[in-house]
């Protein structure tokens, strides 16, 4: 699933929240994107390949309803992946505050994935305290890094 939910990204690009792009208008490139891929590319590949562009099909489309654990956790780790990149271009471009990245963090629903995340945004809060510089989003990241912190002494309460 990690794999496929990002394939019609190949051809419609990588839409953002920040594009001047509907959220239905994202849906409609990709899930066109996806039947041309899945039934127009795979289903012309000789033996086999029907069957798999109707197996990647249908696991895209798990991960579009977002109601499995699988999907929530891909979901999770995509939103993830952002903030790593967020922190790593702000580091390597040194006091180039991406702050407004931090948001996504908040979106993150399952408690692993927010304490990752929440060990990444610390990391991003020492970063920018060691350049004695405030930036932007630190307050977003210290609500999601609190919420992580309060789940895992709720864990270790029931165990």
């Amino acid at each position: 699933m990690a794999l496929v939910h990002d394939m019609a990204e190949s051809l419609v690009g990588d839409i953002t929240p920040a594009d001047p792009v509907t959220k239905e208008e994202k849906n409609r490139r990709e899930t066109e994107s996806m039947d041309y891929l899945t039934t127009h590319l795979l289903g012309n590949v000789g033996r086999g390949g029907k069957e798999a562009g109707v197996d990647m099909r249908k696991i895209w489309q798990e991960y579009e309803d977002n109601k499995t654990l699988e999907a929530k956790f891909v979901h999770d780790v995509d939103k993830l992946e952002l903030v790593l990149q967020m922190v790593e271009y702000e580091k390597r471009k040194g006091k180039l505050d991406l702050g407004e990245f931090v948001r996504v963090a908040q979106k993150i629903v399952l408690p692993e994935v927010r304490e990752w995340c929440s060990e990444v945004l610390q990391e991003r809060e020492r970063y920018w305290k060691g350049l004695r510089i405030q930036a932007s989003g630190l307050d977003l990241g210290k609500s999601v890094i609190d919420q992580s912190e309060a789940e895992q002494i709720a864990r270790a309460d029931t165990t």
